[in-house]
């Protein structure tokens, strides 16, 4: 048996249990992992309890169990489910490294605060998705899956009926007819659980490519009369449309969704404003009962004109569910997979025994965000 590598990396993660989230960026069997890639773990106590993982677990894969003051000052890297706010930053130690979803699309001042802060960064949502050797790596994906399974959930415990056909002694039931529109990871995943659930599903994307997906499990998918045929964006992600087109597309949806009881939106863009698919007329459009659930409601806006994070129900009686944080609403799962993802990136830039960058690299070049100045200095040296 091949003897454990010497630690020579420490690796920290502090508790971001919060009103909307559960996760953990590190999970017992990924302490086990990185003790083997010479890697030491360090997280603060209590930081896994909302994963259902505790101190015991942690300490028994290898762990140590320390406070948060402990955690950022041994540290020589830090990871993170969402990006540490500023006050978190000016408290790290120059030099350590900052592993997360910083937001490096959109917020030029985080970034910059990082980089003023002496820190290394390492942007989550900079992945090369296209890299074969970046799959394990890819948290958007990991998330997403998840995310798309418990919006089906969710829309099902809102809606007011069965989603399956049933036959009952005071008649038969019709099955809810759910649309998905969006199906990227997170749609196919709703577009299975949903046709699990009994549900009738149809689903539509931008992306030629997603027909033979969407129809490959079982679904209907939704013929506009449209085509978009540059539909994917760099990266894999979902691009945002023109002007000409969103208003050709939500004409469509917006008459094509009136016949549908459930709608989940699926079509989040890392960092950037999501298009909107479906505008106030559609939403109009929907009986009462109908239900909504929008995964890409966030402060930019979402793929519901109108929607916001929480539930809200409108005047025609529909409930619109803006739902961003689902993936924390299954975070046993998704902090094991999330974690995964961490640790993945985390082994990658170890090297030699210690934390190394090659701007050299495509994955390297991409993700450091943040102190690429600094590691070139160390390069040089």
């Amino acid at each position: 048996m091949a003897e454990k590598a010497e630690a020579t990396v420490v690796f920290g993660v502090l508790n971001e249990t919060s009103e909307h989230e559960s996760r953990v960026a590190l999970t017992p069997d990924i302490v086990t992992r990185l003790r083997k890639s010479g890697v030491a773990c360090l997280i603060e106590s209590g930081a896994g309890a909302a994963s259902h993982y505790v101190d015991e677990d942690y300490m028994k894969a290898g762990a140590q169990v320390v406070s948060a003051d402990d955690v950022i000052a041994r540290a020589d890297v830090l990871g993170f489910v969402d990006c540490p706010d500023k006050d978190l930053l000016a408290r790290v130690k120059r030099g350590t490294w900052i592993i997360g979803m910083l937001g490096s699309f959109t917020d030029a001042d985080y970034v910059a605060a990082i980089e003023k802060a002496g820190l290394i960064g390492v942007a989550m949502e900079k992945l090369p998705r296209q890299l074969s050797s970046a799959q394990s790596m890819d948290e958007m994906t990991s998330q997403n899956s998840v995310m798309g399974y418990k919006a089906a959930i969710v829309a099902a415990n809102a809606y007011g009926s069965f989603l399956p056909m049933m036959t009952t002694a005071a008649g038969t039931i019709r099955p809810a007819k759910v649309l998905i529109l969006g199906a990227g990871i997170a749609g196919l995943q709703a577009i299975g659980t949903a046709k699990r659930l009994g549900a009738v599903v149809t689903a539509y994307d931008v992306r030629p490519a997603s027909k033979g997906e969407v129809e490959s499990l079982g679904a209907k998918f939704l013929d506009l009369g449209l085509d978009f045929s540059k539909g994917q964006g760099e990266g894999g992600y979902a691009r945002a449309l023109s002007a000409e087109e969103q208003a050709q597309q939500q004409a469509a949806v917006d008459q094509k969704a009136a016949g549908f009881d459930i709608v989940i939106t699926t079509a989040k863009v890392p960092g950037r404003k999501p298009p909107v698919l479906l505008t106030k007329a559609g939403v109009a459009g929907l009986h009462r009962g109908a239900v909504i659930v929008d995964c890409a409601a966030s402060d930019l806006g979402g793929n519901v004109e109108g929607s916001t994070v929480g539930t809200q129900v409108t005047d025609n009686g529909v409930t619109l569910i803006g739902a961003p944080y689902l993936a924390s609403g299954v975070s046993t799962t998704a902090s094991n997979l999330l974690s995964r993802n961490v640790a993945d990136v985390l082994a990658h830039f170890v090297r030699d025994g210690k934390l190394a960058v090659d701007l050299n690299e495509e994955l390297d070049n991409a993700m450091v965000v943040a102190g690429r100045g600094e590691e070139a200095k160390k390069e040089e040296k």
